[in-house]
């Protein structure tokens, strides 16, 4: 009796176990069905948010008439590129193309140049108010462009930098270089001190072991300073229609205004040479791309 109420129960209870509804475990980190969705659908989202400026942008430059950004509709009928094709050919495109290729090269080389070795310096030196030092280029940019323009100008003049490009480089110089200062110099931190002592200790002196030892540990930094410094020169406007006094000297930022006067406004050539514009910008980002993204992540909130 005892023999037989054992091996019932114990067919019972292996019966309850097995029959039992398995509980799913996910492992650490593993998302539902649901929060993948919904992560996917806002992802998705975003994207389209992010990217109809730039279709409907390239939507309204196949419109044929300066009006159609008024009745889109009509483009569907009437595309072309007409307008791409009197951008390229009756207007001073390629000498705009010209002027911002040698202010943006000019403004990222210098721009980051200047700031890799200040970052570096306050990174690893610590000299007299060296922190001082850089809280000092961040109140730089507390100015605004209007309070700066008239005494840069006036110091331009005296050199005699003004409608040079030489000058407009300076100019957007001081802008980039604090932000770009602050962003190397938290890169540079992440960098182990160790290796400026193994350069030392090979008998390089402290240059050498900046040019040949750090600087090529620090690509994802210097790529995020040199997009920084690309772009804030690329599309700066103020100081690029103050100091350019030639017509043949616009950048595309300012020759984009050629196309609005005040009794006329050609919008679909102006949309078709932004479109044009775009390319440089897309190119010098698929260059740097690799390491953009390391270079944000790494060193920009240490300092």
């Amino acid at each position: 009796m005892t023999t037989t109420t054992v091996e019932t129960s114990a067919e019972v209870s292996g019966q309850s176990v097995t029959d039992a509804p398995r509980r799913t475990v996910r492992r650490r980190g593993e998302r539902g069905p649901v929060a993948t969705l919904t992560s996917h659908a806002l992802l998705i989202v975003a994207s389209l948010i992010a990217f109809f400026p730039v279709a409907w942008l390239i939507f309204l430059s196949l419109g044929p008439d300066k009006d159609d950004y008024l009745r889109p509709g009509r483009i569907w009928h009437t595309m072309t590129f007409d307008n791409y094709s009197f951008v390229l050919q009756h207007t001073s495109f390629f000498s705009w193309l010209k002027s911002t290729l040698v202010v943006t090269l000019g403004t990222t080389l210098i721009g980051v140049l200047i700031a890799a070795t200040t970052g570096y310096a306050v990174s690893r030196m610590r000299f007299p108010g060296y922190k001082k030092f850089m809280w000092l280029l961040l109140l730089t940019q507390m100015f605004p462009i209007a309070v700066l323009i008239v005494p840069m100008y006036q110091i331009m003049s005296d050199l005699g930098l003004i409608d040079s490009y030489l000058g407009l480089i300076l100019v957007n110089c001081t802008t980039v270089v604090p932000y770009s200062a602050w962003l190397l110099k938290g890169y540079f931190d992440t960098i182990p001190f160790e290796i400026d002592e193994a350069g030392r200790v090979d008998g390089l002196s402290p240059f050498g072991t900046f040019l040949r030892l750090v600087l090529p540990l620090a690509k994802p930094g210097l790529a995020v300073a040199a997009f920084y410094n690309f772009l804030t020169a690329f599309g700066e406007v103020a100081f690029a229609s103050t100091f350019m006094l030639s017509d043949d000297k616009y950048t595309f930022a300012v020759g984009l205004q050629s196309f609005i006067s005040e009794h006329d406004a050609q919008r679909n050539l102006m949309a078709a040479t932004a479109v044009l514009i775009a390319i440089p910008v897309s190119v010098f980002f698929y260059l740097v791309q690799k390491n953009l993204v390391t270079g944000l992540t790494s060193g920009g909130t240490k300092g």
